[in-house]
Formats: structure tokens, C-alpha cells, sequence
């Protein structure tokens, strides 16, 4: 089993990451990925767990996989 806390940092890391990679602000992503700003800075913070939908969004928005956002090799 996957440790939650681990799982959702690893996630808010790789959102992170590729959102700067690509020079997108918070708010430019959260509206590409149809969610809020503050509901994207939760997620980068590691303080939600979003549903599978919303980790699409974010993986499409970026144009990479849910596998990268979700790189479990790393845990």
C-alpha cells in the first residue's frame, strides 16, 4: 500500500515542477485545468487529495500523462 501523505507530495512536487518547466502561473493552469486557483495551490501544497478527474485535467492542461504527474517509481 502507498503511504497517502507520500503519494499526495510526490503529486504537488510533479505539478510543481512541470507547471514551472512550462512557465505557467497558478492561475493560468487552475483555468486550463477548470479548477480554481486556490484548489491548484492546495494541490501543490500537498493539502487536498483531488479526485482522478481533477488529476486528468491537471495532466491534459500540462500535456503529459496522469502516469508522470502520478510517478509512483519514485515512493
Amino acid at each position: 500500500m502507498f503511504d497517502r501523505e507520500k503519494l499526495l507530495k510526490q503529486l504537488a512536487e510533479n505539478v510543481r515542477v512541470e507547471r514551472a518547466r512550462k512557465h505557467y502561473s497558478q492561475e493560468f493552469l487552475a483555468e486550463m485545468a477548470d479548477i480554481t486557483p486556490q484548489h491548484l495551490y492546495r494541490i501543490e501544497n500537498a493539502k487536498v487529495c483531488p479526485t482522478i478527474f481533477v488529476v486528468a485535467n491537471i495532466a491534459k492542461a500540462l500535456d503529459i500523462s496522469i502516469t508522470d504527474l502520478l510517478d509512483i517509481s519514485k515512493l
